[in-house]
């Protein structure tokens, strides 16, 4: 009896250590992906924020009740640096859009400024880290759309003294040199003007980001451009067959070259349930983009928010499938086991999308880092994804601009 008595109290204190043993690990994870993550630069590439800025009810220097970024929630969630995405209705050319993008970097700018003990512009990948180090949080701008040069190639000149550090060739409708993913062909891909246009980004040390352009786009940019590509938001095709997604054989070759991918975190993106359900319900990315335009005419910051707000109220009805933040690092993943970790990054479109449930604004980042971390991401790799990545394609960019220009 004694016997048996003695081997129950060993057992039990080796089932309660293994439980115990397994909870502190867990618990240790946990704590190490918090440091890494609150250590390392996070660089999201594309933030439709900037369409806030012109609303009253905003303020980026306070916790607002609603949309994705602030300072507070950047701040909770470890972001510290930022790509603010210009943005118009791709239909809208020449001096019109030229004029609404100068006011919308314009208002970058001076909400830097306003915000300067918490925020810095940056034009460098060094002037990112110098940022990071002074505990400050990195704000870039990124165009999204070649329509907003207004066909004129001394605009990219005057955008790139600005400081936009990329410009998205195309965005849902083609522009007058591009294609778009989201409209019928007449470019077949990228004209002259338009593989000249590239040229010059590479000189100005602008990036050039293949999110939302034609897969023949996509091929040619590659072809003609001397730095490495971008895909500031974009997410992946084999797993959710978006045209808005890359192809495996699309993000091998943007990976050959040096290039990165920044995984788009919108549901119809990440998720093929949802973006079917989607698709029979609205017709399609575009179709819906365009009837809610008719409503809300110039105000862009309005199309963004019917957008969201039409898709979150489908799912609530139960006419669109739940998605969780975890489709996220299933494309992390993906690009990671076909091209390995030095080619992808995140491109949230938060403001400018419908997030994922769990990850509904920045301040949820961190689970990221930890998702990735008990997948058996190595630190290093984990910081490269962070932002990293784009750094260096950054830095070789800044590069390719130093040694054409001393031409």
């Amino acid at each position: 009896m004694r016997r048996i008595l003695a081997f129950l109290c060993v057992s039990c204190c080796l089932t309660a250590g293994f439980f115990l043993s397994r909870r502190v690990s867990a618990d240790d994870i946990s704590e190490r992906a918090r440091k890494l993550h609150f250590s390392s630069i996070v660089l999201d590439t594309h933030d439709d924020t900037t369409q806030r800025f012109f609303s009253k009810n905003y303020d980026l220097g306070k916790r607002n009740p609603d949309g994705h970024v602030d300072i507070p929630r950047m701040r909770e969630g470890g972001m510290n640096a930022i790509f603010f995405s210009i943005w118009i209705d791709g239909r809208i050319l020449g001096p019109p859009a030229v004029q609404k993008a100068l006011d919308q970097i314009d208002a970058v700018h001076e909400n830097v400024r306003k915000y300067s003990k918490d925020m810095m512009f940056c034009r460098t990948a060094e002037e990112v880290r110098r940022a990071h180090a002074q505990g400050k949080i990195a704000a870039l701008i990124g165009v999204e759309g070649g329509h907003m040069i207004g066909n004129d190639i001394r605009v990219l000149r005057m955008f790139g003294d600005l400081g936009v550090r990329y410009m998205t060739l195309s965005h849902f409708y083609n522009d007058e040199w591009a294609d778009s993913s989201t409209d019928k062909p007449v470019h077949n891909g990228l004209t002259d003007f338009g593989k000249d246009i590239v040229r010059e980004m590479n000189r100005q040390g602008i990036m050039v980001d293949i999110s939302h352009v034609a897969d023949k786009t996509f091929y040619d940019a590659l072809e003609v451009s001397k730095a490495p590509l971008i895909a500031s938001h974009s997410s992946c095709r084999a797993l959710c067959n978006h045209p808005r997604d890359m192809s495996d054989d699309m993000i091998k070759a943007l990976a050959s070259k040096g290039g990165v991918i920044q995984i788009n975190y919108e549901r119809s993106f990440i998720d093929q349930a949802y973006k079917d359900a989607s698709d029979k319900i609205s017709g399609g990315v575009v179709a819906q983009f365009d009837a809610i335009s008719k409503s809300c005419g110039d105000d862009q910051e309005c199309v963004s928010r019917k957008v969201t707000d039409a898709q979150k109220q489908l799912t609530e009805e139960g006419k669109l499938p739940h998605v969780s933040w975890e489709r996220i690092i299933d494309h992390i993943d993906h690009v990671v086991e076909l091209v390995g970790p030095d080619h992808v990054g995140l491109g949230s479109d938060f403001d400018g999308a419908t997030m994922p449930e769990g990850m509904e604004d920045c301040s949820k980042l961190p689970k990221i880092t930890e998702a990735l971390m008990r997948k058996g991401y190595k630190d290093d790799d984990i910081r490269k994804i962070l932002g990293g990545n784009l750094l260096r394609v950054m830095e070789q960019t800044e590069k390719v601009s130093r040694e054409m220009q001393a031409q």
